[in-house]
Parts: C-alpha cells; sequence; structure tokens
C-alpha cells in the first residue's frame, strides 16, 4: 500500500514540475515574455523621447514668442517689418561657408 501511495506521490510531483518548467504559464514561457517586454522597451525609448521633445516644444509655442518667431523664419521664411530680406538665386550656402 504505502509502495502505491509513494509511486502516486512521485507522479504527482514529476506531473507538476513538468507544468513549472514546461506547462502554459511555466519558466520557459515567463522567459519569453520577458524577452519580449525588453525588446518592446527598446522600441519605445526613441518614442519617448520623441513625444518629450514635441512636448517641450509645444509648451514653449505656448509660452515664449521666440520659439514662434523662430518657427516662421525657418517653415515659412518671414521677416520682421525692420529687416531687408536678400535672396541670392542659385547660391549654395555651403559652398559659402569657410
Amino acid at each position: 500500500m504505502l509502495k502505491w501511495l509513494a509511486i502516486v506521490l512521485i507522479a504527482l510531483q514529476a506531473l507538476l514540475q513538468y507544468r513549472l518548467w514546461l506547462g502554459e504559464g511555466g519558466l520557459r514561457e515567463l522567459a519569453e515574455v520577458r524577452q519580449r517586454v525588453d525588446r518592446l522597451e527598446a522600441e519605445n525609448a526613441p518614442l519617448r523621447a520623441r513625444n518629450e521633445r514635441l512636448a517641450a516644444e509645444v509648451v514653449d509655442l505656448k509660452n515664449g514668442l521666440d520659439a514662434i518667431e523662430e518657427r516662421a523664419r525657418s517653415d515659412i521664411g518671414m521677416v520682421r517689418r525692420d529687416e531687408q530680406f536678400f535672396w541670392v538665386p542659385d547660391a549654395d550656402p555651403a559652398e559659402e561657408a569657410p
């Protein structure tokens, strides 16, 4: 009788060990999930940095006139009333720089 009880308990322990190491929700699956999380974190890091830069730019545009002026100059070529704009056709600024 004790022999059969010992065999059943050993079989039950083997089954539980199998589920722990190889079964659904086991250690192998845990390692795969951790690898997937690490990969997704690496993919999200540049996107988080981009979002932080954009958020800072939004705050700067809401609060400061300098940022708005700079954006207007670079994007749509605006100049102030007291400035003169000189356009030189066929000139490459990279060639003129020493």
